[in-house]
């Protein structure tokens, strides 16, 4: 039998906070975190807004990373580092007491962080800066682990392709524990000025926190977010042996590249509901279970569309009756962390029988007729949830996340 995976510790910084705790209050009291840009100055961009990281982060950093090696890390590299060290101490987990090749890291990392809007890179620290394994190396350096530490890139599915990979390594036994998921910052000027040039974000500088409007009417383009989001996978007999609190099951995952388009989804949804299908598959999970689906959500045009028709073909009438909301409506789009934050928020719906609002929805869109839990957070029994990531050039991943069950050993 495949080794159960389980979920021991999470954290989350984002624009909503720098620990779980604030990120999920602010979450289900439907806050935004998306305001003017202060990373740079952004008047000559078509775009003025994101959703920052509140700049306390560095204050917290200095207390988790030595100088010389927070000097050799970017800002999202400094964040993805802290959220990890956080974490796992919300897990318990001492390093010590494990075997420390059967540890890993796997992180989704689309960049570095080393853009314009960085600060103090020098000719000593610009390799250590631009390397895209950075995050997975500091991490491993850290806690001295000699199991595999790598980074994945599949744009905006990454950290999503984190968690996936990092499962089937507990699954066949190759690993005890892994500590997955992901960190991003693009708010620099010159990516903020590509992404208009493909006419992919909001500019609804006016009132920032209404920018971002997924599955909306009036949705015109994504925001752009930053934050980390780090989980800490362990195999159930690993996890029960030493008594750790468990917050969830990892019970299976995705992947699908569609072959399509370098930004547009597959026309219909088709590779995404794919992607869901297979992935209930490897879960053993039915569709009647499904309580609950964090969508990706992104607030552009063909992205809102294509899910709610794919989540349709996957689900039949019952489509109707499950739950859909976007967490992007509030972090905006976290690009490679999105998958790993979003993830920690499903699980964290199941755990607290809560499920996060789609804010700003107030023109909904007629052809997009789902329960996107508008606007307020509601209560419900989640067994089973799905945690869509979909990205550019057709990088397509699920992950099913499941209430945990404790049994007599």
């Amino acid at each position: 039998m495949p080794e159960k995976v389980v979920v021991t510790g999470m954290n989350i910084i984002s624009s909503l906070g720098l620990d779980i705790n604030t990120n999920w209050e602010n979450i289900t009291a439907g806050k935004s975190g998306v305001k003017r840009i202060s990373l740079f100055d952004p008047s000559d961009c078509l775009t003025k807004i994101a959703a920052e990281v509140p700049p306390d982060f560095e204050n917290l950093s200095r207390s988790y990373i030595k100088k010389r090696a927070g000097s050799q890390m970017t800002r999202v590299t400094r964040m993805c580092f802290v959220c990890a060290k956080m974490a796992i101490e919300t897990s318990g987990l001492d390093f010590e007491q494990a075997d420390k090749a059967r540890c890993g890291v796997i992180l989704g990392v689309v960049n570095a962080g080393n853009s314009s809007s960085e600060k103090d890179t020098t000719p000593q620290n610009t390799i250590f800066k631009s390397m895209t394994n950075a995050m997975a190396a500091w991490l491993s350096l850290e806690y001295q682990l000699q199991g595999p530490a790598f980074s994945v890139n599949t744009a905006c599915a990454s950290s999503a392709y984190a968690i996936g990979l990092a499962c089937e390594m507990i699954r066949n036994g190759q690993a005890d524990v892994m500590i997955v998921g992901g960190a991003d910052s693009i708010v620099n000027k010159e990516e903020i000025e590509g992404f208009n040039s493909l006419y992919a974000l909001s500019v609804h500088n006016d009132f920032p926190e209404k920018a971002s409007r997924p599955f909306s009417l009036d949705r015109d383009g994504f925001v752009i977010g930053e934050g980390a989001g780090i989980l800490v996978l362990e195999s159930e007999t690993f996890a029960r042996k030493r008594n750790a609190t468990i917050h969830g099951e990892v019970a299976g995952y995705a992947f699908s590249s569609e072959g399509y388009n370098i930004m547009a989804p597959m026309t219909n949804g088709e590779g995404m509901a794919f992607t869901m299908e297979k992935a209930l598959k490897d879960a053993g999970a039915r569709k009647d279970e499904v309580d609950y689906i964090n969508a990706h959500g992104t607030s552009t045009e063909l992205n809102d569309k294509y899910e709610t028709m794919a989540i349709k073909k996957v689900f039949g009438d019952r489509a109707y009756q499950i739950p859909v909301s976007s967490s992007k409506s509030m972090i905006g789009h976290t690009i490679g962390a999105a998958g790993a934050i979003e993830g920690i928020l499903t699980i964290l719906s199941i755990q607290h029988g809560i499920l996060p609002p789609t804010i700003n929805y107030d023109t909904p869109d007629p052809e997009l007729d789902l329960d996107y839990v508008p606007n307020k957070s509601k209560q419900a029994n989640i067994r089973v949830a799905l945690s869509n990531s979909f990205g550019f050039g057709g990088h397509n991943a699920t992950v099913v996340f499941k209430k945990y069950s404790t049994f007599a050993p």
